[in-house]
């Protein structure tokens, strides 16, 4: 029995070992993983990034293309409602001063013209006074 004693305190060490070199191992493989998932996920991030900048530079162009579109329609519209309130308020003016007209009520500038015609006709009248006024 001395020899199983003896043998025994040798498999205790033995296996003693085996499972510090098991667990050690253990340790090594999750190290060795961690920094391997560590290293792909910054690789897969960095491909994520790549990929976002392609699809942000294609998306952009194509936004970009949009709103030039929508702009120029804008200003298309903006131009022809322009256009058609200038004439609205061109045949509204119109129409008010053919009214006006009808019941005898005349334009500034045609009012203005004859206030000028009677300013010269007034000078021209005193000058012709004038000039009658010395034969006498």
């Amino acid at each position: 029995m001395s020899d199983e004693n003896e043998n025994k305190p040798e498999s205790d060490a033995q296996l003693a070992g085996k499972i510090k070199d098991s667990a050690r191992q253990i340790w090594l493989a999750g190290l060795g993983a961690y920094t391997k998932a560590e290293e792909d996920a910054g690789r897969f991030f960095e491909r994520l990034v790549q990929e976002g900048e392609q699809l942000e530079s294609k998306t952009r162009g194509v936004v970009e293309k949009h709103v030039k579109q929508v702009e120029d329609r804008v200003e298309d519209v903006r131009e022809k409602a322009t256009g058609t309130w200038d004439k609205l308020e061109h045949l509204f003016d119109e129409r008010v001063s053919n009214a006006l007209r009808r019941l005898g009520i005349h334009r500034r500038e045609e009012i203005e013209a004859l206030e000028h015609r009677i300013a010269a006709l007034e000078a021209e009248l005193g000058r012709l006074r004038g000039d009658n006024s010395d034969e006498e």
